[in-house]
C-alpha cells in the first residue's frame, strides 16, 4: 500500500484500475471528467480507454465488452444519463457478464449543469443498485465492491458520487498491485443477449427477485453502519454524512445511520435503526429518496418514528448541503437553540458560534478574453441588426453568449437541441430568421440527427457551427474532429463540412471566426437562401494555441465612447479611472476590439 493525496475522481479511477477494469468509455462532463482522464494517464497498458461521441454510445460499447466478460467502467454526469437512458433501461433486463460500473456524477447546486436531478431516482426507475460514497477514500474501496456486486448479480451498478466527493481531496491508501481480470469471451446465446418481449417479461420477474436479495445483502454491507444510541436519530448518505459527522463530532447520544447503498434500500438495517427512535432527521442530496423510504418503512412496520427532512421543511430541498446548513438543521432538530443560525456543533459535545462567513463576490461566467465565439456571436448580431431573428443556443462555452452585452442566446435546452428548437420556432414563426448555434464537439455528440431532420423536413434556418477544435467547456478533451483519440492515436479528422454535405446540406461555408467583416458578409449572403444553410466559424480555443499580438488603447485617440466595453463584454477590457483600459494579463490578441473601435484607438503591441 502507498498513501497518496488524490482528488475523488482520481480515487475512483485508481479503484477501477486496481479492480482490473478492461475497458473504459465515457463522455466528458463536470464533475465526472477527471475519472476517465486519470485512467488514461495511468493506464498500465492493458486498458482500452475512449471518449465516446456521447453517453449512449459509451454505454453500448461498454455493454458489448461486458457481454464478452470484460470489466467495464462508463463515466458521465447526471444529464448524460438522460442520453444513455435508452440502453440503460433495456440493459437491466438483459443483464451483463463482466462487471459493469456506471459512474454518474451528480451536481448539487447545480454548479456546472443545467439540471439538479438526482440519479437515485433513475436507479429506482431502472431497478439498478446504487453505491453512494461519502469520501474519496471510501470511493476508492467501494469501486472494487461495485464490480464484485455487478458480477454477483449479473446487473450493471450505478456509482453515484456528488460534486464534493468528485472534486474533494483526501489521502488514500492505494494498492500496489492491480487485480488481473481476463475476459473469457462472448458466448452466443440468443435467449440471453437478444431482447424480446417474452424474454423481458421473464427477466423482469428475475429482476424483482434480485432486488429483494440485494436489499437483504445491503443490510450487512460493510460501508453501511449504525452508531450511537438515544431517542433521536440522523440518517445520512454521501457527502452529507461527512457534514453530519463534522457537526456532531464524538457525541454518542444521537443514533446515526450511514447509508452507502441507497437502492435497493437496506430495509432490515433501516428497521433496526428506526426501532425505539422518536424522531429521525434525514440529511441527503438532492431529493428525499432516503426520507421517503424511511416513511414507507415506518408505515409498513407500524413504527411511531417521526421522519423529518426535506418533505417536512427541516432540511433544504434544493441546492448543496453545507456544514453550516446541516449544523443549523441538526441544532434545531435537537432543540439546542442557543446560538444564531451560524451555529455548528463542534467536535465535543457543546454548541459554539462561528463567525459569520463574509459573502463572496458574484462572479458570473463569461466567455474568455480572446474567445472566438464572442466574435462569431457579435458578427451575427451586427449582420442581423434591425431584423426579426431568433437565436437558439446549445450546451457548451457558447451558452455564455446569452450574457449581455452580446445577448445572443434566446433558448438553451440540452445538447443538440439548438437546431431542433430552431426548426420548431421556424414552423410557428416563418417570418423570422432562425439561427442555431452549436459547437464542434456537441455537433458530433448530439447535433447530426437534428440537422438530418432539418434537411429531410425542408426547414429554413441558419446553423452556425462554432468550431474551436476542442471540447473546451469540460477541459479540452479530444473529439472526432480533432484527429486524436484518448489512447493517444493520431487518426483522420472527421470533417464537419463533409458530414454536412453527406447528409444533404447544399449551402456550407467555412470562415475564420475572428474575421469580423467576413462573418457579417457571409451571414448577409446566406440568410435569404431557402433551406438549411451552415456557416462553420473556425478558430481554435485560446487554451490550445499561443496568444497573438496584444491589444492596447491609445489614450490620446480614445474618445471614451466605451463601445469596446458595451458591445463586446470582453473581460480584458476594464475601466480605469473611468477610461477603457486593456489588461495585458488577460488579453489574447484576438483583434475583435480593434474592429469595433470607431476611431482606431486600439492597436497592437508584441508580448514581452
Amino acid at each position: 500500500m502507498s498513501k497518496k493525496l488524490v482528488m475523488g475522481n482520481a480515487a475512483m479511477a485508481f479503484g477501477a484500475i486496481h479492480a482490473g477494469v478492461n475497458l473504459v468509455t465515457g463522455y466528458p462532463g463536470t464533475p465526472s471528467t477527471e475519472i476517465l482522464e486519470t485512467i488514461a494517464k495511468n493506464n498500465p497498458g492493458d486498458i482500452y480507454v475512449e471518449w465516446s461521441v456521447n453517453e449512449k454510445v459509451a454505454l453500448e460499447v461498454a455493454a458489448g465488452a461486458s457481454y464478452a466478460g470484460a470489466r467495464v467502467l462508463i463515466t458521465m454526469k447526471q444529464v448524460g444519463l438522460n442520453v444513455a437512458a435508452d440502453p440503460l433501461m433495456s440493459l437491466n433486463y438483459v443483464g451483463i457478464k463482466g462487471g459493469m460500473v456506471i459512474v454518474v456524477a451528480d451536481d448539487p447546486g447545480p454548479i456546472s449543469s443545467q439540471t439538479e436531478q438526482d440519479t437515485r431516482h433513475f436507479a429506482k426507475f431502472a431497478k439498478l443498485m446504487v453505491f453512494d460514497p461519502v469520501s474519496p477514500a471510501e470511493a476508492y474501496e467501494m469501486m472494487q465492491d461495485a464490480f464484485e456486486y455487478s458480477e454477483k448479480y449479473g446487473e450493471p451498478v450505478i456509482f453515484r458520487p456528488t460534486t464534493r466527493v468528485c472534486h474533494g481531496y483526501q489521502t488514500v491508501e492505494l494498492k500496489q498491485d492491480k487485480l488481473s481480470h481476463k475476459p473469457d469471451g462472448f458466448v452466443k446465446d440468443s435467449s440471453r443477449w437478444v431482447i424480446f418481449p417474452r424474454l423481458s417479461y421473464l427477466n423482469h420477474i428475475k429482476l424483482e427477485e434480485k432486488m429483494v436479495k440485494l436489499s437483504e445483502d445491503f443490510s450487512t454491507y460493510r460501508f453501511n453502519s449504525v452508531i450511537g444510541s438515544g431517542k433521536k436519530g440522523i440518517a445520512a448518505s454521501g457527502i452529507s454524512y461527512e457534514y453530519v459527522k463534522e457537526v456532531i463530532g464524538n457525541r454518542t447520544d444521537i443514533k446515526v445511520m450511514k447509508l452507502a447503498t441507497v437502492h435497493p434500500f437496506p430495509n432490515q438495517m433501516a428497521v433496526d435503526f428506526l426501532t425505539g427512535l422518536d424522531q429521525v432527521l434525514v440529511v441527503e442530496e438532492l431529493d428525499p429518496v432516503m426520507e421517503t423510504a424511511l416513511v414507507f418503512l415506518c408505515g409498513r412496520h407500524h413504527l411511531g418514528t417521526d421522519i423529518l427532512g426535506k418533505l417536512t421543511g427541516h432540511v433544504i430541498n434544493a441546492g448543496e448541503n453545507t456544514v453550516l446548513g446541516v449544523g443549523d438543521s441538526i441544532r434545531k432538530f435537537l432543540g439546542e437553540d442557543i446560538g444564531s443560525d451560524e451555529s455548528v456543533i463542534n467536535a465535543g459535545d457543546t454548541l459554539s458560534e462561528v463567525p459569520k462567513t463574509p459573502q463572496l463576490p458574484l462572479r458570473p461566467p463569461v466567455l474568455c478574453a480572446g474567445c472566438p465565439h464572442r466574435a462569431s456571436f457579435y458578427g451575427v448580431k451586427k449582420a442581423m441588426k434591425g431584423k426579426k431573428a431568433n437565436f437558439s443556443g446549445d450546451i457548451g462555452c457558447y451558452t455564455l453568449g446569452n450574457a449581455k452585452p452580446l445577448d445572443m442566446v434566446d433558448t438553451c435546452l440540452c445538447m443538440g437541441a439548438d437546431v431542433t428548437i430552431a426548426q420548431g420556432l421556424w414552423r410557428i414563426e416563418p417570418d423570422a430568421y432562425n439561427f442555431a448555434f452549436i459547437g464542434d464537439s456537441t455537433f458530433f455528440a448530439a447535433g447530426i440527427t437534428g440537422v438530418v431532420n432539418a434537411v429531410y423536413n425542408e426547414a429554413d434556418l441558419v446553423l452556425m457551427v462554432l468550431d474551436n477544435s476542442t471540447t473546451a467547456m469540460t477541459g479540452h478533451q479530444p473529439h472526432p474532429g480533432t484527429g486524436k483519440t484518448m489512447m493517444g492515436n493520431i487518426v483522420d479528422k472527421i470533417s464537419i463540412e463533409n458530414v454536412l454535405k453527406g447528409i444533404g446540406v447544399t449551402s456550407v461555408v467555412t470562415i475564420d471566426a475572428l474575421d469580423l467583416d467576413k462573418v457579417i458578409e457571409t451571414v448577409k449572403e446566406v440568410i435569404d437562401q431557402k433551406g438549411v444553410k451552415v456557416i462553420i466559424c473556425k478558430s481554435p480555443c485560446i487554451a490550445v494555441v499561443l496568444p497573438g499580438e496584444l491589444s492596447m488603447i491609445d489614450q490620446e485617440k480614445c474618445i471614451n465612447c466605451k463601445k469596446c466595453i458595451t458591445e463586446l463584454g470582453c473581460p480584458a477590457i476594464v475601466l480605469k479611472d473611468g477610461i477603457p483600459f486593456i489588461e495585458d494579463s488577460l488579453c489574447y490578441g484576438c483583434d475583435l476590439c480593434r474592429n469595433v473601435c470607431p476611431v482606431g484607438a486600439i492597436g497592437g503591441v508584441n508580448h514581452d
